[in-house]
């Protein structure tokens, strides 16, 4: 196994930045000088000075909600494998252990294979979009192509192989594009489910796309009716796409037909968002949900109805992602909001409780995309795991918010990943499912992270590759009407009652391209 590891050299890469791009937090925080009050006396703060996190003395550490210290020398602070809880012996003699056993973990291989971390830069496109990127993912069948989404409802197109070959659609959605998923037999086509209440159907070629659901046909009616697609996820075998909505309801809809099939279910309490689903990849009966009101589901989709979930996977904050291991399927890794990482390490067993707690900063606040900690897919001891990190850290006088990869089967932290170029905070994170490569989503930027030892063979023959999108597009868009808005607040706003989302004509947003050679 790869030891944890901290660079303290950085490569020599320069990118290119506009004066207006956005900073990171902790320069955004001193620059404001605006103290947070957190309780009702005065004078206290929270919040980022420098790289410094301040608590409140009347509230908890921050990070491990603990009180009795402060996040600075807090003992989860880097040391991830100190907020372990072991798993208790779990004994359940049945006959799904024996089969778990026999049949399951048989094709797990009993030594751990070495870790290959991508802690490179390898190239990079600067202002992609032209709001935060919200998701990511990879082509099923084309290697180099990256397929990201943004809060302005955008969806892009990034060969990163040939580094410029870009293009962002912007007719697809009106606002946040939260998940997406490839049609299974046809990888061409992109399912993407949006706070605008709409899933569409996406020819990635010429971009054109169609409306398979709308939840919100007559336009908006103010904030208690306005439905929000958050969690979705493809069931090959029964042909669905599954997607959960802001109010915890699940939708069945036929991708053969392209239309709704049955009625909505109440999978999560009523009234709170469901913001992931997830298939078993071994067993697709088996869904996997997660939302507000603190739990992670498993149904069983033969005979799911409301109150029907075979198990409750109890936390005490808001859940943001969970997802099954993605080659058995035996495991299960959620995120919280308490700053903990989850690991339940069999289905089959007692999930009364988790294996592992995991203590890691991810309690983010409003105007960042949520952290999700994800496998590595092709890692076959299924314990390898990359989230992005909240609480910055000072790496040679500069203030860094680093990638992490951790072991979920010890706690421990593998590595940490930061460029100095990367001032703000990297959420979004997607390990490609067939090469060592790495994709981020930090800001409005796309950054493409290689193993150090792959990446230099290339830098050889040739330089960094960084893509920006420069301030005279930028002014260029702007006098076109294309202005962004630069609140960051995730609820909708109209101007009038019933106005409904009018979609623009196809429109594509080029960016120049400057490359070092």
């Amino acid at each position: 196994m790869a030891q944890r590891s901290r660079r303290t050299a950085f490569p020599r890469v320069v990118i290119e930045r506009d004066t207006d791009t956005e900073e990171s937090s902790s320069s955004s925080e001193e620059k404001k000088k605006k103290k947070k009050k957190v309780c009702k006396n005065t004078g206290h703060e929270a919040g980022f000075r420098g790289a410094t996190y301040i608590d409140c003395p009347m509230k908890p550490c921050f990070l491990c909600k603990i009180p009795g210290h402060t996040t600075m020398n807090c003992p989860h602070r880097v040391a991830t494998e100190y907020g372990v809880i072991p798993a208790p012996h779990r004994n359940t003699r049945n006959s799904l252990d024996y089969i778990f056993e026999r049949q399951i973990r048989s094709d797990i291989p009993k030594i751990k294979p070495a870790f290959v971390i991508p802690d490179q830069v390898d190239c990079a496109v600067i202002r992609y979009h032209s709001r935060r990127v919200t998701c990511l993912e990879f082509h099923p069948t084309s290697n180099n192509v990256l397929i990201s989404g943004d809060k302005k409802g955008q969806l892009g197109v990034w060969d990163y192989g040939k580094v410029y070959e870009k293009t962002v659609y912007g007719n697809i959605h009106s606002c946040i594009l939260n998940n997406m998923r490839f049609n299974p037999r046809n990888d061409g086509t992109l399912y993407a489910a949006s706070s605008d209440g709409t899933i569409s159907c996406t020819d990635l070629e010429t971009g054109t796309s169609s409306s398979l659901m709308n939840l919100n046909p007559n336009g908006w009616q103010g904030p208690r009716n306005w439905r929000m697609l958050y969690g979705m996820d493809i069931n090959l075998e029964k042909g669905l796409v599954l997607v959960a909505d802001n109010f915890g309801f699940l939708y069945l809809v036929d991708f053969r037909s392209n239309h709704k099939t049955g009625e909505a279910i109440l999978i999560h309490k009523k009234g709170s968002k469901v913001v992931g689903l997830h298939c078993n990849p071994v067993q697709p009966d088996l869904l996997l949900s997660c939302g507000n009101d603190h739990f992670a589901r498993i149904w069983d989709m033969r005979r799911i109805e409301t109150g029907s979930s075979l198990y409750n996977l109890a936390h005490s904050r808001v859940v943001s992602s969970a997802y099954f291991s993605p080659q058995s399927g035996c495991k299960i890794l959620t995120t919280s909001l308490d700053n903990r990482l989850r690991v339940w390490d069999s289905i089959f067993g007692n999930l009364d409780s988790p294996s592992r707690e995991i203590v890691h900063s991810h309690d983010f606040n409003r105007y960042l995309t949520p952290f999700r900690a994800e496998w590595d897919p092709k890692d076959p001891s299924e314990s390898l795991a990359v989230i992005g990190r909240y609480i910055s850290e000072n790496y040679n006088g500069a203030a860094l918010h680093p990638i992490d990869f951790i072991d979920t089967s010890t706690g421990q932290l593998v590595a940490e990943v930061m460029d100095p170029n990367i001032t703000t905070i990297s959420p979004v994170n997607k390990l490609h499912p067939r090469d060592d490569i790495l994709a981020s989503g930090s800001s409005r930027s796309l950054f493409i992270w290689k193993p150090r030892e792959k990446s230099e063979i290339v830098q050889q023959r040739d330089e960094k590759k960084i893509v920006l999108c420069g301030m005279g597009e930028l002014k260029r868009n702007r006098k076109l009407g294309d202005e962004s808005d630069d609140s960051d607040d995730d609820t909708f706003c109209s101007k009038g009652k019933n106005s409904s989302f009018k979609k623009s004509k196809t429109k594509t947003t080029r960016c120049s391209l400057k490359a070092k050679r």
